[in-house]
């Protein structure tokens, strides 16, 4: 089904390998030292120089906007299941996807913006964000109620003439905290009467809109994520064209399910790189220290670890290639159970390989001085973010429930 890498996947991925060993690695120093002096100025929340300068390389090298998974006036056209080598690549260096314009959650947003959007909504601002001139930020979450449940957001959009008015208190905004960011995707209330999944609509809000407020930046585990940054935002009497819709009232949750599908796997694909780095580095690390009179590699324990590393790796890296290719061949909703179950098992894994890499660095696994800590800090979120595992288990267990009982229970052994 998906033994080998497509011709294209291929070239692509070693076209990918040989940017980062010439651009991304070497750099990852020059990265923390630049990202430091900005924290060391008193403002974090200024354009990364590495960055931007790295961007114009990726672009000669054909490696932009790779996530597209329908071609737009001549760019991206990858599949699902070709970007996935390509997005576990990105996955080894946290801040790499940016370089190639493939970084959360501009990409979920330039996907919606592409499937849902207006001629002129593409035009004003899909076209600059495919583009990397702008950045943009999702607004869903808030701090008032349980936003696993998209049904519960309490951000109002109510119509007033040519306008929407919006009101409302939004958190954990990835990507607002950024110098860059130009739009805003708000996800809220239009019709509180409406059927519960009609109730919920979305609007294309400028951030420079009068009313709107970043209040704060939240940190991750202590980490601040600058200068993308997640932040609190307040909506104050926000007042936007009613052209400024997408897909029109009462869409709003179907345009998340949409986004969402993507998007979910685009975050497993990444936790594998970074777990598979990270089993790299137990070894690397393992190999390299004695203790007790004999290296760490020849102790049973770290046997045991590394064999149940390589064995989550790979049965991740399976399952997340089985949505992909489902995603592909028969659309994210009829794969919506691939991608819960790899929503479930990626970031898990992640968390169990990255912990146990850092067991093996000792006190420095915890340290700045190496990647891990930050790593497992990521991985660790990516369990909440896009929905916490005990939705997505929630969901699994429904459709197995669903899909028994459509059967009736055909080829069961009888209760005697």
């Amino acid at each position: 089904m998906f033994s080998d890498l497509s011709a294209n996947a291929q070239a692509l991925r070693e076209r990918l390998l040989q940017f980062f060993e010439a651009h991304i690695y070497p750099n990852e120093g020059r990265y923390r030292e630049e990202t430091d002096a900005l924290r060391r100025s008193g403002d974090p929340w200024q354009t990364v120089g590495l960055i931007e300068s790295l961007k114009p390389l990726a672009r000669e090298a054909g490696l932009w906007n790779l996530f597209l998974p329908h071609a737009h006036e001549g760019q991206g056209g990858i599949s699902n299941l070709d970007y996935a080598p390509l997005c576990e690549v990105m996955g080894r260096v946290s801040w790499s996807a940016e370089v190639f314009n493939c970084s959360a959650p501009d990409t979920g947003n330039m996907e919606t913006l592409a499937r849902y959007g207006t001629p002129v909504q593409k035009q004003q601002w899909l076209e600059p964000l495919l583009q990397g001139e702008i950045r943009s930020a999702f607004l869903m979450t808030e701090p008032a109620v349980a936003s696993s449940d998209a049904t519960n957001i309490q951000c109002t959009i109510r119509r007033d003439g040519d306008h929407y008015v919006l009101d409302g208190r939004k958190w954990f905004s990835s990507g607002a905290g950024s110098p860059h960011c130009r739009l805003f995707i708000v996800m809220g209330k239009t019709d509180p009467d409406a059927p519960r999944h009609a109730q919920q609509s979305m609007v294309l809000v400028p951030r420079d809109t009068p009313g709107v407020t970043v209040l704060r930046h939240l940190s991750v585990f202590g980490y601040d994520d600058a200068p993308h940054g997640h932040m609190e935002v307040v909506l104050d009497n926000v007042r936007v064209p009613v052209d400024h819709m997408l897909l029109g009232e009462g869409r709003g949750f179907e345009i998340a399910q949409g986004r969402l599908g993507p998007g979910r796997i685009h975050h497993c694909m990444r936790s594998i790189g970074a777990a598979e780095r990270a089993l790299e580095a137990m070894c690397d690390r393992l190999l390299a220290r004695v203790a007790f009179g004999r290296p760490l590699a020849e102790q049973s324990v770290w046997h045991e670890r590394i064999a149940e590393s390589r064995c989550l790796i790979d049965q991740a890296r399976l399952l997340t290639l089985q949505a992909a290719w489902k995603m592909d061949t028969v659309g994210n909703k009829a794969a919506r159970a691939e991608i819960a179950m790899i929503k479930v098992v990626a970031p898990n894994m992640a968390c169990r390989v990255v912990d146990w890499a850092i067991q093996a660095h000792g006190a420095a696994g915890v340290s700045q001085d190496f990647w891990l800590a930050e790593a497992y800090a990521l991985q660790r979120t990516v369990r909440i973010v896009d929905g916490p595992d005990e939705v997505h288990r929630n969901a699994i267990a429904r459709i197995e429930l669903a899909r028994r009982a459509q059967a009736g229970m055909s080829g069961t052994a009888s209760q005697d």
